[in-house]
């Protein structure tokens, strides 16, 4: 029988988990302390500074792999690591979904997408740190680069009148256009909000398993202790999920923009 003491700490432990929980999953003021404080915008949240942060060790990734470019054609290090990724991303996700010319001119912000989404994944498996993935807002900017390609991008390419055209195949009878045509534009919103969903909701169901797992120390005691190999599963699981959903992330952007520069071969 629990009686009322029991219970009461029972709920503190819940609601210590539960606010742990929360602390590192929602998104709350950037808070560096007093000494650094008037340093840092007012607008500036924990996933806001975990992007900057992410922008900040991909520019230090990438100097570092050019600053000692040696002299002879075959680069070396993490310079011959960063041309191994570069033609992988080319050659299997660009090339294939847009052409040889468009696939080449796209290449570097596929490039851009795949280890920015990624560094901000493993960055959020750091303790202390938070994933910025895990809110919608973040996923939400990055899903709308991609809209942006897909509408403008095709716009540019075909044409006002040759964008809106796309939406209506030809030879369809004019009654059933009625109801293919707003699909359509449905369905184009459709892929931004899937990629930016797919990876929002991936993340943070990872993050909330993890703690949840860790979470059970704290309200059974020595009793949860089994759940630790399984959480360390799970962390280690999170790793390989960081690469999948920013390689997802990716071929799916390449995908949707080439079926807006080529809708023939969507």
């Amino acid at each position: 029988m629990i009686t009322n003491g029991s219970a009461d700490v029972v709920l503190e432990v819940d609601d210590a988990v539960q606010s742990v929980i929360l602390h590192h999953t929602a998104d709350t003021p950037f808070d560096p302390g007093s000494v650094m404080s008037h340093l840092v915008p007012p607008f500036l949240t924990h996933h806001g500074a975990m992007v900057v942060l992410s922008a900040l060790v991909l520019l230090a990734l990438m100097w570092f792999s050019v600053r000692r470019r040696p002299a002879a054609p075959v680069p070396t290090g993490l310079a011959n690591l960063a041309e191994v990724f570069v033609l992988f991303i080319r050659d299997h996700v660009a090339i294939p979904n847009l052409g040889e010319e468009d696939g080449r001119r796209f290449t570097p912000l596929f490039c851009t997408f795949f280890s920015f989404i990624l560094i901000m994944n493993l960055l959020g498996l750091v303790p202390c740190f938070m994933v910025a993935t895990s809110n919608v807002n973040v996923t939400g900017g990055l899903a709308t680069i991609t809209l942006g390609f897909m509408v403008f991008g095709a716009m540019i390419r075909h044409g006002v009148t040759g964008f809106f055209s796309n939406f209506a195949p030809r030879g369809v009878p004019w009654p059933i256009l009625l109801i293919l045509v707003p699909l359509e534009m449905v369905g184009l919103l459709i892929r931004a909000f899937a990629l930016t969903i797919r990876l929002f909701a991936n993340e943070l169901a990872g993050h909330l398993v993890l703690f949840s797992l860790l979470g059970l120390i704290l309200v059974y005691g020595l009793r949860a202790l089994p759940v630790i190999p399984l959480a360390l599963f799970v962390y280690l699981l999170e790793v390989g999920v960081a690469l999948i959903q920013a390689y997802v992330f990716t071929l799916l952007s390449a995908v949707f923009i080439g079926q807006a520069y080529a809708p023939e071969h969507g």
